[in-house]
């Protein structure tokens, strides 16, 4: 009766590997052609019926995306689009998250509920008035006004939050008794233990802001201040698409969250496993 179990099981196991493997290469599948269309000609590309591997690997289309495109300067306002995001939001959601977990100060539950409630609140809607209040404050097409939507997140505060109701209480409370100052015990307690949480929310804040494309569409009409979607979108002509420059350049656009995704991905997984996010 042994075996007829263990071949069962195997099978199973069998079964499920099939089943995810299938699945990840469905959900690769896009990618994996947009990098190796970036190494085909225009006229490789719109070949029917499409082949997957270029006949040849050429470079040429990355280099003329470097040299004859303001690639480098989208790159450069998405880097500092993204790192203001990115800092903004770990300094304002660990300190809200913080307070919402270990501090009981009145009306907390119900500000609590009325930061979730801003997640069911689309951002087409939200849209609107953060357009004129960019426009009141002057704040058009400029740098201050492509980072301002992206300040503060509910979504971050709830994970912050979440993660820092795990830390054990008595340790501040000890922290406290032996004279450490509310900062001391933030920066110096709590953060280094709130380092998977803060890695995750990172890869999710830098993901938003990377690939933001309504925002700085509305807010920004100066090319040199167009972020890597906008650039992405000027391949794009009323005639004719250059989807050769186009993959390649969105293999360039997509590499670095791949790269930061693989140093981060241990505390990534981590921070949501301990989070309370399934």
């Amino acid at each position: 009766m042994a075996l007829p179990t263990v071949f069962r099981r195997r099978a199973g196991s069998a079964l499920r590997y099939t089943v995810l493997t299938s699945g990840a290469v469905v959900m690769l599948a896009p990618l994996i052609w947009m990098v190796f269309a970036g190494f085909k000609t225009l006229p490789e590309i719109l070949t029917v019926p499409p082949t997957i591997l270029p006949n040849g690997w050429a470079f040429d289309n990355f280099i003329s995306v470097l040299r004859d495109t303001p690639f480098v300067r989208y790159f450069f306002n998405s880097v500092l689009v993204a790192a203001i995001t990115v800092g903004s939001v770990l300094i304002t959601s660990s300190m809200a998250g913080y307070a919402f977990a270990k501090f009981d100060f009145p009306g907390k539950n119900i500000l609590f509920v009325l930061v979730l409630a801003t997640l069911m609140i689309p951002f087409q809607v939200r849209v609107i008035p953060l357009y004129v209040l960019a426009s009141d404050l002057d704040l058009l097409d400029s740098y201050v006004g492509l980072v301002l939507p992206g300040l503060v997140d509910a979504f971050g505060i709830f994970l912050m939050r979440q993660f820092m109701q795990s830390i054990p209480s008595d340790l501040i409370d000890a922290a406290r008794v032996d004279g450490a100052s509310e900062p001391r015990i933030f920066l110096k307690i709590v953060l280094p233990l709130a380092k998977p949480a803060l890695s995750a929310l990172a890869i999710f804040t830098l993901v938003a802001s990377w690939e933001s494309f309504l925002w700085p569409l509305l807010v920004v009409s100066s090319p040199d201040k167009f972020t890597l979607p906008l650039g992405l979108a000027q391949f794009s002509g009323r005639f004719i698409t250059r989807v050769d420059l186009q993959m390649a350049a969105s293999t360039l656009t997509v590499l670095p969250l791949l790269i930061v995704f693989l140093f981060m991905q241990r505390r990534f997984i981590e921070g949501m496993a301990t989070s309370g996010m399934k």
